[in-house]
Parts: C-alpha cells; structure tokens; sequence
C-alpha cells in the first residue's frame, strides 16, 4: 500500500464547473497552502458518468457557438495536469457510493450539471407536439443516452421563454443544415434531421419586455446572420419609457443587450422594406418573429396534438414586473418547444433545495447542509460541498462558474485548514485505493488519455469531411476508442 500525504478531494462532475473548481483549488493551495498549513501538494479525482469530459460545454449548447472551442480548449489545458485525474464513465450514488469517496478524500465537491427541464405548467402541456428544450438540445448535441431522431414535421413552430437556451432553440430551428454542418461538429444524424425540417415559421415568445430579457449579446448576433430567414418583430414592443431605458443604463450587460435589440429592430425594418429578404439581401423562405410582452397561457390541440398557442399580452414596468392585460392573441401552430429553466440534478445522499432547485447549502456559500430551508436543526455536513448549477441553480452563464468556484474553493480551504491532522482526514489514503475499488466492480473509467483518443478520431473523421471535428454520439463507440 502506498500511502501519499497530499490532500486529496473528490470533485463530481467534469463540465465547466468542476474543472474550474479543480484548477482554482491547486492554484489557490499553491498560493496559500503553506500560511495555511495545508502544503500545497494535492491530488484532485473527477469523477463523470458520462464517458466523455466537459458536461455543459459539449452537451448543452449550441453546436454554432464559436466561443465554446475556446472554452472547451481550455478545460482540456486544465485536465492535463498531472495532479488531476479523470474518471469518466463512472456514476456517484451507482459506481461508486459517497460513504466510500469520504473514506478515500479529504473533501468532496458536487459540480453536477442538469438534464431536466422545469414542467411547462400550460393547459396543453402534455399533448404531442410540446418538448422541452433540454431533450431538443441533447438530441441535437449527440448526448450519449439522447433521442437520435427528432420529428421536424412542423411548418409552424412557438419557443417559449426569454434566455439564451430559447435563442439556441429557436436558431436551430431555423437552421440551414449545409451551413451548420460546414461550421460545426454535428453528427450525421443531427444533418439529416435539420435537412429534413419542414419549419417555414417560428414564434419566439417573451413574457417580459424587450429591458428585461436575459439574452446574451452573442446569442442576439448569431440570430442576426441566419441565411434564408426574415426577422420579424412588433415596433409597439420597442416603446420603452425614461424610466425603463434609465433602468436599463445601469446595468453594462443588459445596456448591450437593449443596444443590440434595437439593431435588431432595424435589420427587421430593412428586411421588409427590400421585400422580405433575409440579413444579405437574399430572399427569405423562412419567418421568425420576435414576440416581447407575450405570456403564452394555453397550448391548444385537436385529437391529442398541437395546433395552436394561446398568448396574453403584457406590461412589463420599468422595475421588471409584469401585469396581465386580458387581451389575448391565438397563433397556429403544430410543435411548442419551452426553454424556461432547467432543473439541476439531484445526488444520491444529498438534501435538496426543490424551491430553488439546487442542492441545499448554506446561504449559498457552497456548504452542502442537512436539509434546504434553513432551521434550528439545520446543521453544515462537513466535508461535503457544492459549485455551479449544484450551488445556485441553473442560472448564469458559463464564466460566472469561475468566480463560483473561487468563494467554494476558499472555503473549503479555511474548512480543510482548521480539521485535524493539516486537512488529511480521510481514513484511506493510498491514491490506488479508489482503482481497486472500482476494479472489484467491473467499473472502467476513462481517463484523460482514453478522452484523447475519442477527441483524436472525431477530429480525423471531421477532416475527412474538410471539418474540423465530428462528434461521436454512441456510448459504446467512445469506450471502444478510450480503451483500445
């Protein structure tokens, strides 16, 4: 048995939030270790149930967003580090149980991601032809246990809701499949289905004015440039008084947003105008129109499927509230797609906050605690910690992971500083341990040269196609690549 007298800390899940989690933790040891008694030496084991890193990233947003290589580039910098080892297809609470990864790790740090989306809540929710957005983006991301074909039969189509996930929705949606293939990694799968996609028309739906939408900047450019699309948006909804726009100014984010709004706004005049062309000049074949103060109320159906959407008009003052007007609008249509809000998953052990949807910690400060509202008997659990959506929720976007990841790293520091034997409290501390465990189950986890290999054959299959990767999507391909 060889014992090692780093600290060790098990982190679970390998998106954006527990890679930032672990290189802020080994820079932050090394930086303050030694004031703090700790060393700075510490082994860091991630641990993922998908069989492949980078969670959020590769599986939960858009394939057209040129951002995300950079990020994913970077986590892929973090995870070469020889003090951090991945362990993907391995499950928490299945694989591998919390008591044995508190016997094994000084501190274990939950950055679980979400698959679920929030209920509709609508009358009408249920018929076929509504989906949420979170089964649409695994489908169209290649998630290993996601739907590989997804029905595109509707010529008339509504997105509900107000954030970057109906944006990306809605942008796929519209797609041309030739251009989002020469641009992105999609599988062929995702190919056929956009090729296949009989949508003419698309119905964005925003309850809250055109101040108070949660877009990002970058979402509002990439609609902008989609070939073969008119964008269409009501002129009343760009009425904004002082106090809203003043309302607006304060904040830099959404002052961009409301600027970028309103270029929207005259690109849609434009288009118009040159008879109805698409942001080149070109004839537009498909309309997507921009609806703000729109509250859908009902989804309405014939013989158990969708055929239209009920919608109220609202008034959204300067402050963000919105009131109900009683006046409503109906609009044909066969599919609904709703983006509003995830629900982060639960883990297995751990208490959980089902009013804000997250794991329960105190006053948000990372510390995972004994139940989610806060009481007499309410009790911090040592050692046990959360970041990311697991912390606060699915809001925020991915950088706000960062300085999420520097106040639970802190703390987790000052905790470990003040336990005994200088933070090693884990009773198991040979580093082999936990492979032996595993092992002994028939468990193979993939490591960071097994991911590497996944990442090397996309990318050569991509460059077949003049492309600069091609995802794999099945399960059981990407271990026959890690192991071989």
């Amino acid at each position: 048995m060889t014992e090692t007298n780093e600290l060790r800390i098990a982190v679970i899940g390998a998106g954006p939030a527990g890679v930032y989690s672990s290189d802020i933790f080994l820079r932050q040891l090394g930086k303050l270790g030694d004031e703090l008694g700790l060393g700075t030496k510490a082994r860091i084991d991630l641990f993922e149930k998908l069989p492949v890193p980078f969670g959020l990233v590769r599986y939960g947003v858009a394939p057209d967003h040129p951002s995300i290589k950079f990020i994913a580039s970077a986590l892929e910098k973090t995870l070469d580090n020889p003090d951090i080892h991945l362990y993907c297809d391995v499950e928490f609470g299945k694989d591998v149980t919390l008591d044995e990864l508190l016997e094994r790790y000084d501190a274990v740090l939950f950055a679980t991601g979400a698959v679920e989306d929030k209920p509709l809540g609508l009358p009408g929710a249920d018929l076929d032809g509504v989906y949420g957005a979170a089964k649409f983006v695994e489908w169209y991301d290649g998630y290993p246990t996601g739907a590989r074909e997804w029905p595109l039969e509707a010529e008339e189509v509504a997105v509900i809701g107000g954030g970057n996930v109906a944006m990306d929705v809605a942008r796929e949606l519209m797609r041309n499949a030739d251009d989002l293939k020469e641009r992105t990694d999609i599988p062929d799968n995702v190919y056929e289905g956009i090729k296949g996609n009989k949508a003419k028309v698309l119905h964005l739906f925003i309850r809250r004015g055109v101040a108070q939408a949660k877009f990002s900047v970058q979402e509002l450019r990439e609609m902008e440039k989609l070939p073969g699309v008119q964008l269409i948006i009501n002129e009343d909804d760009f009425d904004l008084d002082d106090d809203t726009i003043e309302e607006a100014g304060k904040d830099k984010l959404t002052r961009q947003m409301v600027e970028e709004l309103f270029t929207i706004r005259e690109m849609a005049e434009d288009m118009e105008d040159d008879g109805d062309t698409d942001f080149e000049g070109n004839p537009a074949d498909r309309k997507y129109y921009v609806h703000f103060n729109s509250a859908p109320v009902e989804v309405l159906g014939e013989d158990g499927k969708v055929v239209g959407i009920r919608v109220e008009k609202t008034e959204t003052s300067a402050d963000g509230r919105m009131s109900r007007t009683g006046e409503f609008e109906e609009y044909p249509v066969q599919a609904v797609y709703h983006a509003i809000g995830y629900k982060p998953a639960t883990a297995p052990g751990i208490a959980y906050d089902e009013r804000r949807a997250h794991l329960a910690n105190a006053h948000g400060d990372g510390r995972i605690t004994t139940a989610a509202e806060a009481g007499e008997d309410v009790e911090v659990r040592e050692r046990l910690y959360a970041t990311g959506w697991a912390k606060r929720g699915p809001v925020g976007l991915i950088g706000s992971t960062k300085s999420d990841a520097l106040l639970i790293v802190t703390n987790m520091l000052e905790d470990l500083s003040k336990a005994a034997e200088g933070g090693r409290v884990a009773a198991d501390r040979d580093p082999e341990s936990i492979d032996r465990l595993l092992a002994e189950r028939g468990v193979k986890p993939i490591d960071f040269a097994g991911w590497k290999k996944v990442d090397a054959f996309e990318r050569a299959e991509g460059a077949k196609e003049g492309r600069e990767h091609k995802k794999v999507i099945e399960p059981e391909q990407m271990r026959a690549l890690a192991h071989a």
